[in-house]
């Protein structure tokens, strides 16, 4: 089945490029030209991903991926805007955005990084082999076929890419992973040097948060100094 795209887009011929392009590649393509026709189709239509711009009317893309992230923590999000400024694309990862790309792009490397979003590879341990669907560690489980992790037997909302984050670390136990491996594992693309190090860290706080359930815990994922990051769990 293909996959299904929401691009909310206020720019009517953007928006009909974008539709005609992922059409092309084989997606079911449904769109939006405001904020809040945009947020009430990803909470209607479950898109398998949201093509999100920032500058909307009626309501702001943060203010639409606020939202959808609080009911909707999995569904990966692509942030596609001209705001350019390190402080917007912070707040974009932040608030939940997987990736984030500035206008004017390249339409190939769009897809490019759409294709690294809705990708399901099973996880490979260091001898490339398949993992095991289950990673225990502590009082969490992580389904690793269903993307779930439960903490307690309760299901934790981890995003799309806290999710990727936590089960690439997880399978490589007792390894150092740098923040350029994870940067380039993970979201598949450089991003900007002065943005890199928040990016994964910001992740990486979420889920060391979700992970502790806001109690004292015991850390699963500590840190290198000046390296990057071990799974210890």
């Amino acid at each position: 089945m293909a996959a299904k795209i929401l691009i909310v887009e206020d720019e009517p011929g953007l928006l009909e490029g974008l539709q005609h392009n992922f059409q092309f590649e084989g997606y079911e393509v449904i769109t939006a030209a405001n904020g809040r026709d945009g947020l009430k189709s990803a909470l209607k239509e479950k898109p398998d991903l949201v093509v999100l711009d920032l500058m909307l009317p009626e309501k702001s893309g943060f203010d639409v991926l606020k939202e959808f992230r609080e009911r909707n923590a999995a569904t990966p999000v692509l942030i596609l805007t001209a705001r350019n400024f390190e402080a917007d694309i912070v707040k974009g990862f932040d608030l939940g955005a997987d990736d984030y790309v500035t206008k004017p792009f390249s339409v190939a490397e769009l897809l490019a990084r759409v294709r690294a979003l809705l990708k399901r590879a099973p996880a490979v341990d260091e001898a490339g082999q398949q993992t095991p669907g289950t990673v225990t560690f502590g009082d969490v489980t992580m389904d690793l076929t269903n993307r779930e992790v439960k903490k307690n037997g309760q299901l934790l909302q981890l995003s799309f890419k806290e999710f990727e984050l936590l089960k690439y670390l997880s399978v490589r136990r007792g390894k150092t992973i740098s923040r350029d491996e994870l940067l380039q594992e993970i979201w598949g693309v450089d991003v900007e040097a002065g943005v890199t190090t928040r990016t994964v860290d910001t992740h990486i706080a979420n889920i060391r948060g979700k992970l502790a359930g806001g109690e004292i815990d015991r850390p699963f994922i500590v840190t290198v100094h000046k390296v990057g990051y071990k799974f210890v769990g």
